[in-house]
């Protein structure tokens, strides 16, 4: 793979829906249908990974109703899709925590991640229970468990300790979309999108389709993208093109001072 990693914060289920007279978990069953136009156009807008925020760990704070309704839908869709990621070559990954997630949910979770796991058109990931600040928090931890008296840690190996595991680890998001028109992270992916390019649209979730996808991928090729380099647009070469790889491949240590000061 050597698409693009896009990530979606997926919002405007609930303002959808009561903007139409209807309940907000009608919003998110609505905003299911956008997942699955979304997945089977992303490989043909150039995408090979996917990260779609489905639920935040803050969003335990919602009403119970609505909390419960999302994790039903969330269920159905796994069981309802898995069959169909595998026929097009689909690999689903759940990141977040699941301690806190129902045992009949977290068992679906693994079947599809299991059947699944040959997909290599599209890497789907779907963030469940998540927080950007607890995965960097907990990476912080590790490594101050671990870490060699004397040896620095690149950027590469603390990477790796942000996503948890060698096979969770994906490259650095490329693009970030946010659908409704809020302009915030939300605590997503706060690591992985340190040069992401940004776009926020006033499209509702539900509202979402292929043609908003290539529109936005289509913005994210006209930009231009620097890493920090001061480079010519019509440089060329060695040097241009390294600048433009990005922080993916580059490998450098964190300072003695940061690392002393993880918890």
């Amino acid at each position: 793979m050597n698409g693009l990693h896009a990530a979606i914060i997926m919002d405007g289920n609930g303002r959808w829906a009561v903007a139409r007279g209807k309940s907000r978990p009608a919003g998110h069953l609505a905003g299911a249908d956008a997942v699955r136009r979304t997945v089977e156009a992303a490989p043909s807008a150039g995408i090979d990974i996917l990260t779609l925020y489905a639920f935040s760990a803050d969003n335990w704070r919602r009403p119970p109703e609505e909390v419960g309704a999302l994790m039903r839908l969330l269920r159905r869709f796994l069981m309802a899709e898995t069959g169909r990621c595998v026929e097009n070559g689909v690999r689903v990954q759940v990141i977040g925590r699941r301690d806190r997630l129902a045992a009949a949910l977290v068992r679906e979770i693994e079947s599809a991640e299991r059947a699944t796991a040959r997909g290599e058109r599209l890497r789907l990931r779907i963030a469940v229970d998540y927080s950007a600040r607890d995965a960097i928090l907990r990476a912080a931890h590790r490594l101050a468990g671990s870490r060699e008296p004397g040896r620095e840690t690149t950027r590469e190996e603390f990477s790796e300790l942000v996503a948890g595991s060698p096979e969770q680890r994906v490259h650095d998001v490329d693009l970030l979309i946010r659908t409704g028109g809020e302009k915030r992270l939300s605590d997503f992916l706060l690591w992985e999108c340190a040069y992401a390019e940004l776009i926020f649209t006033e499209r509702m979730w539900p509202d979402f389709g292929a043609a908003d996808l290539e529109e936005a991928v289509g913005e994210f090729r006209r930009r231009e993208r620097r890493f920090g380099a001061v480079v010519p647009a019509a440089a060329s070469g060695g040097a241009y093109a390294a600048a433009m790889a990005g922080p993916r491949e580059i490998e450098e240590p964190l300072p003695d001072l940061a690392v002393a000061m993880l918890p």
